[in-house]
């Protein structure tokens, strides 16, 4: 029991990981070559990765097992850590996590009711 909890649990901080990763490395990558300049600052890099490794630690690390774990067969010694379903995931959260990141990132600001209402009063 305590095994499947722990492989369930690497796998969920995998996932978690993976996502937060792909998507700091690509908005770093992209904002920096499209604006000249990089909208995360290494010092802000290194926030990220420390609160995001801190919160999927502690949910690897507190989450106890349940029966039901005993109720499923176990998994293979070849099946692949990173499963078919598991890729979808990541890849769905961070098109999702981009899409909300650059829309703030290249069009926030028309987005912003301060300057809706100041450009309004104009």
């Amino acid at each position: 029991m305590w095994g499947r909890n722990v492989y369930d649990s690497i796998s969920k901080f995998l996932q978690f990981q993976l996502t937060v990763n792909i998507v700091a490395v690509i908005v770093a990558f992209t904002g920096a070559c499209i604006t000249q300049d990089s909208p995360l600052k290494a010092v802000q890099m290194l926030w990220v990765n420390l609160i995001m490794d801190t919160f999927a630690s502690l949910a690897l690390a507190t989450e106890p097992p349940t029966e039901a774990l005993l109720l499923r067969k176990p998994y293979g010694r070849n099946k692949p850590l990173i499963s078919r379903t598991m890729m979808k995931n990541i890849l769905g959260h961070a098109v999702y996590q981009l899409t909300l990141i650059f829309t703030l990132l290249f069009v926030g600001e028309e987005l912003s009711p301060t300057r809706c209402s100041a450009h309004q009063q104009l």
